[in-house]
């Protein structure tokens, strides 16, 4: 006999957990890399080396241009094809995130960085800082204010993102949802109570960040 939505979803919750941790550790890896990467690529954007900024702009454009579900393909049906190189589904998720992140990450902390005083470059210069010192101890203590808003935007588009990886057969929260649903049948207002279970996980995550990234942004800009 069908169930229930109510009692499908509760039958199915640890299923569904499972497609929950997936997405947090996909979300959790990806804004880990992101970070650290994206602070030395916002760095690298302000070189005065003419041909470093050509490389970074141009890492920069590859990810604005195309897709990042073009990306995921590329890694997980592309590599194996053209270079023999077989690369896992959720390391695929991570790597095509990460480097997505990476360059919007590194804007932010461009743009930031960019937006200091020069006098704050001049001043570390002239006692003596070289650049690695000028850059850690003057101007991303400055920076990061200025950074947090836009970075936790950021974060939370890397876990709508997320989603995506369900096409390279990543079992995540989209993917365990359509499972259940397919496992039983189940159409209709049942698989309607399904996707909504999974809606609001995602508004419970997201909705916090968005709100206090708003929070943070009203405050430092009055």
């Amino acid at each position: 006999m069908e169930r229930t939505g109510i009692d499908l979803l509760i039958h199915s919750l640890p299923e569904l957990g499972k497609g929950v941790v997936q997405t947090v550790l996909i979300s959790l890896y990806t804004i880990i890399f992101s970070l650290a990467g994206g602070i030395m690529f916002g760095a690298l954007r302000t070189s005065r080396l003419w041909w470093l900024r050509f490389l970074t702009r141009s890492y920069l454009e590859l990810f604005r241009s195309i897709p990042i579900l073009v990306w995921l393909f590329f890694f997980f049906f592309g590599l194996p094809i053209f270079f023999g190189i077989n690369v896992p589904a959720f390391t695929s998720a991570v790597l095509v995130l990460s480097l997505w992140g990476i360059s919007e990450i590194g804007e932010v902390v461009r743009g930031a960085l960019q937006s200091l005083p020069k006098g704050q470059t001049e001043a570390g210069k002239s006692i003596g800082l070289n650049t690695f010192q000028l850059f850690r101890y003057v101007l991303l203590p400055q920076a990061v204010r200025r950074m947090i808003p836009p970075t936790i935007s950021v974060f939370t588009r890397i876990i709508m993102t997320s989603s995506l990886t369900v096409l390279v057969g990543v079992t995540e929260m989209i993917k365990s949802g359509q499972q259940v649903i397919e496992r039983n049948y189940t159409y209709g207002h049942a698989a309607i109570i399904i996707y909504g279970a999974l809606f609001v996980f995602y508004f419970l995550i997201c909705y916090p960040l968005s709100a206090y990234s708003r929070r943070l942004e009203r405050r430092w800009t009055q």
